[in-house]
């Protein structure tokens, strides 16, 4: 394992550890209750049109698997598997599917590791915000996706807009309150190693283990699929965030969020 993964799975774990009492303790209440819980809504709306009946679901970099078992629960699916390299949230998910008793399974694995026992096993795949950063090469990303996609798999990516990789947020050196839009970095590449933890989780400042992330382009995430057999069927762009470190910018024509659609040949 390479060291910056190591590195972001130990900082996860302990994010995990730290976690607020309240991350998490609404997933079983809600999944009984709503329909298509803890997705954005036109992500929501994307799933509802799609045929998820009796389907085999895939989803890399989980969390703690609420996502997951909202899609199986309310797309009536099959089954689910979810993989994310922090142990104790993967044993927190599998925990959480057997409470609700849903047809999910959560493995803690790193994604460029999983092996063979998953080749061609997904009929639907999903990817939500905060996955592909914590990757450096995402072809070798999307190889494993695509390995463990059967042909004609259809997968949804619901992302942060890679636009916003050249803003500034709140807490930056460069952040200016007067010119939220202002872009400070490069578009193509960027390496952010910090220890500032994971608030959204914790909901506490803290100095945490060193986490490494990287931006990229669309056209960086594009062509990791198509360089893997999955053709590009749809995206959608808006201007809304979906990531809470933009919300400020919201609805003011700068792209924000994305969902991009595909399917494996």
């Amino acid at each position: 394992m390479e060291k910056y993964i190591e590195g972001n799975k130990a900082a996860w774990e302990e994010a995990f550890d730290k976690r607020d009492a309240s991350w998490g303790a609404d997933i079983t209440e809600r999944i009984q209750k709503e329909d298509y819980p803890f997705f954005e809504k036109e992500m929501a709306d994307t799933l509802k049109n799609m045929d998820t009946k009796g389907k085999t679901i895939g989803q890399f970099c989980c969390n703690n698997g609420r996502e997951l078992l909202s899609l199986v629960k309310s797309g009536n699916a099959s089954k689910g598997v979810g993989f994310d390299i922090a142990e104790n949230q993967v044993a927190f998910a599998n925990e959480k599917a057997k409470e609700l008793n849903l047809p999910c399974i959560f493995e803690a694995v790193n994604v460029y590791d999983i092996d063979d026992r998953f080749r061609e096993q997904f009929d639907i795949v999903i990817i939500t915000i905060g996955a592909l950063c914590w990757f450096e090469n995402l072809n070798r990303f999307f190889e494993i996706v695509a390995k463990c996609m059967k042909p004609g798999a259809v997968i949804v990516l619901n992302e942060q807009h890679p636009c916003t990789n050249m803003l500034a947020t709140e807490g930056d050196a460069e952040f200016d309150p007067e010119h939220k839009m202002e872009c400070h970095f490069s578009y193509f590449e960027h390496e952010w190693t910090g220890n500032g933890g994971m608030y959204y989780m914790t909901l506490k400042n803290y100095h945490s283990k060193t986490f490494t992330d990287f931006t990229h382009s669309l056209s960086e995430i594009i062509s990791g699929m198509c360089n893997n057999g999955i053709v590009i069927t749809g995206l959608k762009e808006f201007d809304h965030d979906i990531s809470g470190g933009f919300s400020s910018i919201d609805h003011r024509g700068y792209p924000l969020s994305m969902i991009l659609q595909g399917n494996k040949q």
